[in-house]
């Protein structure tokens, strides 16, 4: 297992403005299919959960992705080209996900995708992609075995070259959560709860490897089927446990009633989840007693960003109905490196596309770079996202508030 050195926290949010480069042309090309203007039509796909308990983020998702989109073609970005999404639900379903993927494949216009959120359902989508060269940029999975394999403690193989992600790992996200819980919030007795999904699993895997290291008790565990919503006999365990904090790996739509039901049971103690509880369902299903309850999500808050201000401000006027939630700045960030990869290619092949499109631009993406929403967006050897940064949020008088950033460097 690798060494983990400390958090190194940063003294101030990312900074520096939004630049989105243009130039760039095109024309045919057997891939993209003909606006009926004399031009080529690139479509990026979308993979999200559009409908169900997962839905608030998956359409932040949705709306960033088509932002980007707009704004490309607004700027003239590749100039014969026009961008636009095809969103497709997978329902956070693997077998759905796989199908949508299959789709993608299919429509030669397609020539990116965005997406999943979930790292169960991207599992079912990588081999699809990769035999197919089609490139994948996924702006929230989180799980370490997509881009470093099943074995990624020991030895680090990145099995599939199609997939890159903008979001940070749960290799980093929960040691980055155990540190601040033992060291910040000194709280030495945890009592760990997953879904038992890859996401949820693998993220108190790394939370409890961690918090151990340290010095922390865990005093007990817990599996939870991922559609529960009674947690009552859970409750009883955490409170007879002496646990000061709850560790929860999983998503909001279980997190909120746990919490809820964990401190009607009169264990008034905080659940600390990770970013797949940062939305602002948590609280509604959490009641008023979630105060105080804490989430790690990837990146700085964007509101708080020099370099998202402008992407705000856009995503505002552009009307959408739904919030950008917690992935919104990433996604628009994985649309746009689609974009600048594509742009790279048709540079590359004299203002037009090439018939091997796909496969070009998978491997124009390795060498992607650009000051994004996020910062600065670029990706290692892995295809991970090299912005590592992460922060700490709390609840408090009902809206998630930011309280610590840093970085973590293992």
């Amino acid at each position: 297992m690798r060494q983990r050195s400390l958090i190194a926290i940063t003294a101030a949010l990312a900074a520096g403005a939004l630049t989105l480069t243009a130039c760039g042309s095109r024309d045919s090309g057997d891939k993209g299919s003909d606006s009926g203007n004399g031009g080529t039509t690139v479509v990026i796909g979308v993979d999200a959960p559009l409908t169900g308990d997962l839905s608030a983020m998956g359409l932040g998702i949705k709306n960033s992705a088509d932002l980007a989109t707009r704004n490309a073609n607004k700027q003239n970005l590749v100039k014969g080209i026009t961008f636009k999404i095809d969103a497709r639900d997978d329902q956070a379903q693997p077998s759905a996900g796989q199908q949508n993927a299959s789709t993608f494949v299919s429509d030669k216009s397609v020539l990116g995708v965005v997406g999943p959120l979930n790292s169960s359902v991207s599992e079912s989508m990588q081999k699809v992609f990769d035999d197919a060269k089609l490139v994948q940029v996924s702006p929230a999975n989180t799980g370490p075995a997509l881009t470093q394999g099943p074995d990624w403690q020991n030895k680090k193989v990145r099995p599939y070259k199609a997939y890159f992600r903008t979001a940070t790992t749960d290799a980093i996200q929960g040691p980055f959560a155990a540190q601040y819980v033992y060291n910040t919030a000194k709280k030495q007795k945890v009592f760990v709860i997953d879904d038992k999904k890859t996401y949820g699993s693998g993220l108190a895997a790394t939370f409890t490897t961690e918090f151990k290291k340290l010095g922390g008790k865990v005093v007990g565990t817990e599996h939870i089927n991922p559609d529960a919503k009674d947690f009552s006999a859970i409750a009883t365990k955490v409170k007879n446990s002496g646990a000061q904090v709850v560790y929860y790996g999983g998503e909001y739509p279980q997190a909120g009633p746990l919490s809820k039901q964990i401190k009607a049971a009169g264990a008034k103690i905080p659940l600390v989840g990770g970013d797949g509880i940062k939305d602002d369902t948590f609280m509604k299903l959490a009641g008023s007693e979630a105060t105080g309850d804490l989430a790690t999500s990837v990146g700085a808050p964007v509101e708080d960003l020099p370099s998202a201000k402008q992407y705000v401000a856009d995503y505002k006027a552009a009307g959408y109905k739904e919030e950008y939630s917690a992935y919104g700045g990433y996604s628009y960030d994985s649309a746009w490196a689609i974009i600048e990869a594509v742009k790279k290619v048709v540079d590359a092949n004299g203002g037009k596309l090439p018939s091997d499109a796909r496969a070009k631009i998978t491997e124009a993406m390795q060498s992607v770079s650009f000051d994004g929403v996020t910062g600065k967006v670029s990706f290692d050897e892995y295809g991970d996202a090299t912005n590592k940064q992460l922060t700490v949020y709390a609840v408090k008088n009902g809206a998630w508030a930011p309280v610590k950033s840093g970085t973590y460097t293992g």
